[in-house]
């Protein structure tokens, strides 16, 4: 019997509870992973990265058109703007199959042009060009267009979702997505704060293990001493709403400004939030959100291996009047120590899965976010919708 298909029967043999974590091999099993990339990450919303970045001014009149290949799970996929709009299809040729752009890769061409044969294509899709093709009897450009797929900006990311095309029913509405996540985040408008600084790391654990990590602070007081100072470990509640999302708050220490590894801010207040909390959203399958009084920090987790994982922290800060970003410096140093520490740790729990005597464990009372998170890997497994699920609901 295959990985994968030990791993399904497992959590419908589980009937409907989530009574512990998953098994080991969920974390340790390439065919796992192969599936989540194709069915959780191509087949959900995957955040892509920044707008500004990946097709700078793509949305301001009178600028180049872009264009930029990306991989949305195991799919290669293509973005481009034009006239305002950002669209994404298929990163393939309707020819030949030949990629229309490396992985990475960007142009500011205002057509899309296949380096194999010359087939160009528009920015909305359309062929345009097919040389030698002129004069064949029977040939329609018309029914050569570039495979158009799902693509939405949500306070300046990009979401992809590349299993389905665009318009296909299976496609859950991002509205659903999200859910009641929007409330939350948009309060601290990230698309009006500015990259203040980025840090990358490629760790030697599973994804779902960094985020597991994330969705609790049961492990604080023996490995993060520095964020215990700042907010009580136990601080805060989670929340149970719909959409494909989990997450919850904690509190700031009385006289603590943010997180620091002195409590001060060197940043400006975000107006309008509350200048005591600090929420821990992770929107699945892959984007972290940290919102602080005075800055917003994400983490963007792409899985290279089944015990590897990249994973791209960012630091968004409120820019002055005068359009200067303060210094960063307070926040990075604080959690460049808490991701190192954390890092750590789930590599150690990646190493304890491959041991054979390992056993799923079950949740402590401090980890109803893991459970959460669990909860809905495992629907995504046994096939069912994740954005619809809250804690009342079965898993299978």
């Amino acid at each position: 019997m295959s990985d994968l298909v030990r791993l399904q029967d497992e959590v419908r043999a589980r009937g409907g509870s989530v009574p512990a974590m998953l098994p080991a091999v969920a974390y340790t099993s390439a065919e796992v992973l192969a599936w989540e990339r194709r069915h959780l990450f191509a087949g959900g919303w995957t955040c892509l990265g920044r707008l500004d970045e990946l097709l700078p001014d793509a949305l301001e009149d009178g600028k180049p058109a872009t264009q930029r290949a990306v991989m949305v799970g195991d799919v290669s996929a293509l973005l481009t703007a034009s006239s305002g709009r950002v669209r994404m299809f298929a990163n393939t040729c309707r020819h030949r199959a030949h990629e229309l752009l490396p992985d990475g890769a960007a142009s500011d061409r205002r057509s899309v042009v296949c380096p194999y044969h010359a087939w160009s294509y528009d920015l909305a899709g359309d062929l345009v060009a097919a040389p030698g093709y002129r004069d064949e009897p029977g040939f329609d450009a018309a029914a050569y267009p570039l495979v158009e797929l799902p693509v939405e900006v949500w306070h300046g990311w990009v979401f992809g979702h590349a299993l389905h095309r665009l318009g296909d029913p299976d496609v859950a509405p991002f509205a659903d997505w999200i859910g009641d996540l929007d409330r939350i985040v948009s309060a601290y408008d990230p698309a009006g704060l500015v990259l203040a600084e980025r840090h990358s790391y490629e760790i030697a654990a599973n994804w779902k293990i960094v985020a597991e990590n994330y969705h609790e602070c049961y492990h604080c007081p023996l490995i993060h001493p520095e964020l215990c100072q700042v907010t009580p470990p136990t601080s805060g509640d989670n929340y149970d709403s719909p959409g494909a999302w989990v997450g919850g708050s904690m509190v700031l220490r009385e006289g603590m400004a943010t997180m620091s590894l002195t409590g001060e801010s060197n940043g400006l207040p975000i107006p309008g939030v509350s200048p005591t909390a600090v929420e821990y959203l992770h929107l699945l399958p892959n984007l972290l959100i940290s919102p602080h009084p005075d800055y917003v920090m994400t983490h963007r987790l792409v899985p290279l291996a089944p015990g590897r994982t990249w994973i791209e922290c960012s630091w968004y800060l409120l820019p002055a009047a005068d359009g200067s970003v303060p210094d960063p410096a307070f926040a990075v140093e604080f959690w460049d120590l808490t991701n190192r520490q954390d890092w750590a740790a789930c590599e150690s729990v990646q190493r304890g899965l491959e041991s054979p005597h390992y056993a799923p464990g079950p949740f402590s009372p401090r980890e109803d976010a893991v459970e959460r998170f669990v909860a809905l890997v495992s629907r995504a497994y046994a096939g069912l919708p994740v954005h619809d699920y809250t804690h009342k609901d079965a898993v299978v």
